[in-house]
């Protein structure tokens, strides 16, 4: 399948789940602020990569990865309704960390710049 059209298939299949979890999902397992970073869907549709991550502390990250494994059925079934595929990818979630490394980082930068103006 041409790149153009996997690549709009994958940012509809990631605004769909990301609407999904949000609105329909309902687990106390699963944060309120969970953020769907990514989504990344084969050239043959079979299975679809879902980024995400959630601003909170390391314990809810297997909680979360534990409830999004056991929605799975229910979230590609809502998928398939949102989005008109002929074959339905298996979907894989995938934590994704690089909002924590940003603020990682971000707050290392603003040490630094906070030491040199005490120089």
């Amino acid at each position: 399948m041409n790149k153009k059209r996997v690549a709009q298939i994958s940012e509809e299949v990631r605004r769909a789940v990301s609407d999904i979890i949000r609105f329909k999902l309902k687990d106390p397992r699963i944060p309120e602020i969970i953020s769907i970073s990514k989504a990344e869907v084969t050239n043959d549709l079979s299975f679809a990569k879902i980024y995400y991550s959630i601003l909170d502390d390391e314990s809810k990250k297997d909680d979360t990865q534990e409830a999004l494994e056991n929605a799975k059925g229910f979230i590609k079934r809502e998928l398939s309704h949102a989005v008109k595929l002929r074959i339905m990818p298996e979907l894989i979630f995938i934590y994704d960390d690089s909002l924590e490394i940003n603020l990682k980082i971000d707050k290392l930068i603003k040490e630094v710049k906070n030491a040199n103006r005490e120089d």
